[in-house]
């Protein structure tokens, strides 16, 4: 089969027309280059004939095999045209974002006793939807945030349907047990109208409703019902502090580019109802060369079509196509969109804020390792995450025939160990070997105290096991109150060979099987190897402390005066351990059922 012949680039050019449409560059192989869209089609694509701009562009330009050419009514319909385009080729030119996922929100169901909780996905099931919010991180910590301030339910519905008592998150008072029965409908449906007050953005009303309510009660002299009445005001208020933009009321974004060494970073902030919702961190590919402006237009376009729009943008850079960008997003949200670069006032120091954080992660990305965030981002991949998972965990346990069980929890932040926040559990209470129970007692252990707000809640939490350990860490942390945390089970392969694990992501029934050459799977067995090398250590070093010191020390009733009776009396540990019951219960001071107490210490079983 014979080449193709060189594209003729000048014979294209002299029948293009001057009407607004889009342009797909193809190489010999048909593959799509570079998706763009023009006002005026001839001059837009004779210019990249005319003059190479840069190496990047050049190296397009020198592939170029065929020209394809679809002609528009209007400069806003290339605009959705393209990007619908440049998600489906994912060109190798074009600056792309992988930032395909639907936004989280939070959602209150209906129902006498509503549940609040995590929401991603299609709005159409009953109830009430705020957000969107930036990352499922930033719908955690507001949902933690919540439970601090309205006792409203945020357990699962199948969970609250089954229970016969009340949960640790009563005892903490977090919530006031609608599912025993604790709490009244009209006085949980007021927490619930509250919530939804705060959500709104009308936190000050909140407010002045719980300030009335602590006058009545001290007047009443319900003073302890006051106290806790103002304790929740300082609360809320100093959380309103922390959340609320000066001078806003309305929905607003705000983008932010910075790019350098060939990394690009863009930083995305959501206000909503005039108040700071979070902030995504996106870096886009296929960067080189292109300016930050090109970066927000790029950004602007593939991330609102489709998606919800607020009412402005304020922008880092000014993008050159900034009107057709506010015509077509206004036409799909059926009201005006504004782009604004220069911002005043409060908005300037927000803006620059946002400029700020670009600029430094863009520095924290170049100076961290690049096999590590490789790794990383290829979990983040195979996960489907918003964004890389920051805050791993992995739990693992470690005993010898049941003796001296230790639970191990390994930290990695970034994809680097973090040992400073590693734990260990000495398990208590529980049948010998039971590794199910050892786990559920080790989570509820660990994430009590985070619950508390001794810590914080990973990105994914780890188990060394398959679908049955999954099951019981669901149960465990059900137990304790936290919900929608991702769980990856790593189960050994054949042999325990390295390279061959099987993954379970909890909700997917289908496993997850890596090549052996795959970054992710490298990193999840370089945390799971740590967790078992943590826990391991532990259990040595538990097992060698009982080694060295007395099993008489730890039988109840038996204190310093006996023992010293005891190992005189048989000539040492040795001779005590050879000892029958009715041997040990002729010594002075010690009773029969003593006497099967020492026994066992040394002997295992009666």
């Amino acid at each position: 089969m014979k080449d193709k012949p060189a594209f003729d680039h000048k014979a294209f050019l002299a029948t293009l027309t001057h009407r607004p449409g889009v342009y797909r560059m193809l190489d010999r192989k048909g593959g799509v280059l570079y998706v763009g869209k023009a006002k005026d089609l001839s001059r837009r694509v004779s210019s990249y004939f005319r003059r190479a701009g840069n190496a990047r562009i050049a190296s397009m330009v020198s592939q170029i095999a065929d020209i394809q050419i679809t002609v528009t009514h209007t400069e806003s319909e290339a605009l959705i045209l393209e990007n619908h385009l440049i998600k489906e080729h994912r060109p190798r030119y074009n600056v792309l974002l992988r930032d395909d996922k639907s936004y989280p929100y939070i959602h209150i169901s209906e129902g006498d006793f509503p549940r609040i909780g995590f929401h991603r996905g299609a709005r159409n099931r009953p109830g009430r939807f705020f957000g969107p919010y930036p990352s499922s991180g930033a719908v955690r910590e507001t949902l933690k945030l919540l439970q601090k301030l309205f006792p409203v339910r945020q357990c699962e519905d199948s969970y609250y349907a089954n229970r016969s008592r009340p949960c640790l998150q009563y005892q903490i008072e977090r919530c006031t047990a609608p599912c025993v029965g604790l709490v009244s409908r009209e006085r949980y449906a007021r927490d619930v109208r509250e919530t939804v007050l705060f959500l709104e953005g009308k936190a000050s009303d909140v407010i002045d409703r719980w300030v009335h309510r602590m006058e009545t009660a001290a007047e009443a002299l319900e003073f302890e019902e006051a106290a806790k009445l103002r304790d929740q005001i300082a609360a809320l208020t100093s959380v309103q502090e922390k959340q609320y933009v000066a001078g806003e009321r309305g929905d607003l974004d705000i983008v932010a580019v910075a790019s350098k060494g060939g990394v690009a970073c863009i930083q995305l902030f959501l206000v909503r109802r005039g108040h700071n919702l979070g902030n995504r961190t996106l870096y886009p590919r296929n960067t080189e060369d292109a300016s930050e402006a090109e970066l927000v237009s790029a950004f602007i376009a593939q991330h609102y079509l489709d998606r919800a729009v607020p009412h402005e943008i304020l922008v880092s850079d000014m993008p050159a196509d900034h009107e057709v960008l506010e015509q077509t997003l206004g036409e799909q949200a059926g009201r005006r969109v504004h782009i604004i670069d220069s911002p005043r006032g409060d908005r300037a120091r927000w803006l620059s804020m946002a400029r700020t954080n670009a600029a430094m992660a863009v520095e924290a990305r170049l100076a961290s390792s690049g096999a590590t965030r490789q790794r990383v981002e290829e979990l983040q991949q195979v996960l489907e995450l918003d964004e890389p998972p920051r805050r791993m965990e992995c739990f693992d346990i470690s005993h010898t025939r049941g003796e001296r069980t230790v639970a191990s929890c390994v930290v990695f932040q970034d994809g680097a160990p973090l040992s400073s926040d590693y734990r260990r559990f000495n398990i208590k209470g529980i049948q010998p070997g039971d590794d199910y129970a050892a786990m559920r007692q080790a989570l509820q252990r660990r994430y009590t105290r985070i619950q508390a707000g001794e810590g914080q809640l990973p990105d994914v939490l780890l188990i060394d096991g398959g679908k049955g350990q999954l099951s019981a860490v669901v149960e465990a942390l059900e137990d304790v109150g936290v919900q929608d945390l991702l769980l990856l089970g790593v189960a050994k392969g054949p042999d325990r060979k390295p390279g061959m694990e099987t993954l379970f992501l909890l909700g997917q029934e289908r496993p997850l099987i890596l090549p052996p050459n795959s970054p992710a799977l490298h990193l999840v067995q370089h945390i799971r190897d740590e967790a078992h090398r943590f826990a391991i250590t532990g259990h040595r070093q538990r097992r060698a402390k009982a080694r060295r010191s007395s099993p008489l020390e730890e039988i109840p009733g038996v204190g310093a005066k006996r023992r010293q009776r005891l190992l005189k009396h048989f000539g040492g540990l040795q001779g005590l351990a050879r000892a029958g019951v009715e041997d040990i219960a002729q010594v002075e001071g010690i009773s029969h059922k003593l006497a099967q107490a020492v026994y066992v210490a040394f002997h295992g079983e009666e």
